[in-house]
């Protein structure tokens, strides 16, 4: 390596490898980027205990959304869109977990012997389903203030019909994101272009994705904060405790989504923004506590079906039915309401109607079976916040 760190090879010779898909290539960019720094090369490992924990912290969120997501699908009679909307979220979570765990155990030495091609997919698939699970996250808050404060009448085909097709957009939006390097958008061979946190990746494109994840971080806290000052405006008009309590209770729903988006993700922000503009010399310091990083970013996958899912009572009861019925199936004894629990879930009873049930003002109605059929509006949205 040179004085400006730059590796000793011809670009001709640099070319012929990258043409060739050999390993060899990522051995240069890491020697580029300082990541071989006192690892005593490509063979020493040294992840120890910490791929230890990033492997503990995949499966946790693997198992956390995969539970929530079969007792959703199993057990959940409503298909309104917030339905659609948790699926998608824990879904992306669920693609998230299982993602990092791949790149966590795939990393270390594996990492040298990986063809660059596989190193983009290592790296594009943790990339979209962090994507996935952003882009979701906007989606619902966005579904959310389409429905409280700008209520429009559609029928329950059409809301669905639009819904699905927005989450597939979502999808298709994160996997093209992921696989944009692998695309063409890399710095192979440009080592003055390259990232030290990512070091075939381009500066360029981790500012790009730095800048879209902004944006959406943005734009949730902006819908989240008309939907409440929306829902506070109700409360205070209708003098009501419960109206009141309602808002109290978005107001902690908001505080939460917010607080967790920026405590898990602010670092990663910081730390992307560092390897755009930061030196080389540099980024061996800050590079240290990546893992512990991007370790926090993927947890927030894990806070998601806290917030999105069990502030729900619907979707709690669900859940705590399902965990009810398999601790009664392998014969355990669960809580002492746990075979009530079990027998509301299987029976339907009491989880869509929870949902559906009109306000008090509404309650005089003379046909319960016509209000169940007009279009979802922000009554019974709010109760699914």
């Amino acid at each position: 390596m040179n004085a400006t760190g730059s590796p000793m090879v011809p670009p001709g010779s640099c070319q012929q490898l990258a043409a060739g898909g050999h390993s060899r290539l990522i051995v240069l960019h890491y020697n580029h980027s300082g990541r071989l720094a006192g690892r005593g090369g490509p063979e020493d490992g040294g992840l120890g205990g910490m791929r230890g924990l990033s492997v503990a912290a995949g499966c946790l969120v693997v198992l956390e959304n995969l539970l929530v997501l079969v007792a959703i699908v199993t057990r959940m009679r409503s298909r309104r869109w917030v339905y659609y909307c948790l699926v998608n979220i824990t879904l992306s979570d669920l693609l998230t977990g299982v993602a990092y765990m791949v790149n966590v155990l795939l990393s270390g030495t594996r990492t040298f012997r990986l063809a660059p091609a596989h190193w983009f997919l290592r790296e594009g698939i943790l990339f979209m389903a962090l994507a996935a699970s952003t882009f979701s996250l906007l989606f619902t808050a966005g579904e959310r203030f389409a429905t409280m404060v700008r209520p429009v009448a559609e029928s329950r085909a059409t809301k669905t019909g639009r819904v699905c097709g927005f989450i597939g957009l979502c999808w298709l939006l994160a996997g093209l994101l992921g696989l944009l390097p692998l695309l063409g958008w890399n710095c192979v061979c440009a080592f003055e272009r390259c990232s030290s946190l990512l070091p075939l990746y381009s500066k360029d494109y981790i500012l790009f994705c730095v800048l879209v994840f902004a944006f959406i971080l943005a734009t949730i806290m902006a819908l989240y904060g008309a939907i409440f000052r929306v829902v506070r405006a109700n409360g205070q008009k209708a003098q009501r405790p419960p109206a009141r309590r309602k808002s109290r209770r978005l107001l902690k729903t908001v505080l939460m989504i917010l607080v967790a988006f920026v405590v898990c993700w602010g670092p990663l922000f910081g730390l992307l923004l560092a390897d755009v503009f930061g030196s080389n010399v540099w980024a061996q310091e800050y590079l240290r506590g990546i893992d512990w990083i991007l370790a926090l970013a993927v947890l927030n996958s894990a806070v998601n079906p806290l917030i999105y899912s069990f502030r729900s009572r619907e979707v709690r009861r669900v859940v705590l039915a399902f965990i009810c019925s398999g601790c009664l199936r392998l014969g355990l004894r669960g809580p002492g309401d746990c075979l009530v629990r079990a027998t509301e879930a299987h029976s339907g009873t009491s989880t869509t109607d929870s949902s559906l049930r009109p306000r008090d003002s509404f309650r005089a109605s003379r046909s319960l079976s016509f209000r169940m059929r007009e279009p979802l509006t922000s009554i019974s949205s709010v109760r699914s916040v």
